[in-house]
């Protein structure tokens, strides 16, 4: 569930005069997404999101991502947009939160993607990329190799208690990435978190983006790897290769990558792995059942790292060894 704070009918009602989207007419909570209480308005003027910002967002890192949303919109990407209140801001205050409310995309998110539907997606992705490459405003990825440490720093005491020999596997990891993390790779703009609840598709097609706020400035192939991460793998943890050719076949169909960055696929999609173990693994050991945050095992997460750490050449992901997908 990811409404974790509630909202009066009363305070809402005040709350919606001050932005140009009519009078309320009937609100209920969506039950997607982990970070943030998100409730679906109906409004005399159509339908909206409404979002509370809870503890694991910092309102300073508001204006990055409700900007990007804009600018991404302005080049073609299809994404909600924020709705201006009267006096000109963005950002309110409901229920002793930060709010916003944003423009409603049609749409559903899907539980099992086939493989033109991880097509789309590649396309998708790189169409942002492109899109931000000009964004002027910048954010650092907090769940970078350095945030990914200081998460192992606080649940590696206790891994061992999910898996026996988890600590020194992970301990491996982190000596591995130290030596040969890639560098010198094209960055920019990267969504980091395109998970199949963050894509919306009308039928085939996909109908939009949504949930920007882990969004930062990272190497474009670490947000190619996150995906395959996403969308590529089966329920019983095996890789599907065909989705993986389609994604990647759709990223390069509008922005090919590299020589380089495809090289560095099965070290960066090793790493995009432990990233989603880690804060899985740390949210599963150290908060409490019922609390803020909703609790993930991170058993998903172990098979990917290790399915990456026994590649050794980008074909294994649907890459063509002449270098077209």
């Amino acid at each position: 569930m990811a409404v974790y704070t509630d909202v009066a009918e009363g305070e809402l009602g005040a709350f919606l005069k001050h932005y140009p989207v009519g009078d309320l007419l009937s609100y209920k909570g969506i039950a997607e997404g982990t970070e943030n209480s998100n409730f679906l308005l109906h409004t005399s003027s159509g339908s909206y999101i409404l979002t509370l910002y809870e503890k694991r967002v910092e309102k300073a890192d508001l204006p990055f991502f409700l900007g990007l949303m804009g600018h991404l919109a302005s080049k073609g990407v299809s994404c909600p947009l924020p709705v201006t209140a009267h006096d000109g801001s963005v950002i309110g205050t409901l229920a002793g939160r930060p709010a916003v409310i944003i423009t409603f995309l049609e749409g559903l998110s899907l539980r099992r993607p086939a493989a033109t539907h991880c097509a789309e997606v590649g396309k998708a992705l790189a169409a942002l990329h492109l899109a931000g490459a000009d964004f002027p405003m910048t954010r650092p990825n907090a769940l970078a190799l350095d945030g990914w440490r200081k998460l192992w720093d606080a649940s590696r005491g206790r891994a061992d208690e999910v898996e026996p020999g988890l600590a020194a596997e992970v301990d491996a990891d982190f000596a591995d990435f130290a030596r040969n993390w890639p560098k010198g790779l094209p960055e920019g703009i990267i969504h980091a978190d395109l998970f199949p609840d963050n894509v919306f598709f009308l039928g085939e097609k996909l109908s939009g983006l949504i949930d920007f706020y882990f969004a930062c400035d990272d190497l474009y192939a670490y947000d190619v790897a996150t995906c395959l991460n996403a969308w590529c793998f089966e329920k019983d943890f095996s890789f599907n290769l065909t989705k993986g050719k389609a994604l990647l076949a759709g990223y390069q169909s509008v922005r090919p990558l590299s020589d380089d960055e495809k090289a560095a696929l099965p070290m960066l999609a090793r790493g995009s792995a432990l990233r989603f173990m880690l804060t899985r693994l740390y949210d599963w050991l150290t908060v409490p059942d019922g609390g803020l945050v909703m609790k993930r095992d991170p058993s998903e997460y172990i098979r990917r790292m290790r399915f990456h750490r026994a590649i050794r050449f980008p074909s294994e992901y649907g890459l063509a060894e002449n270098g077209v997908s």
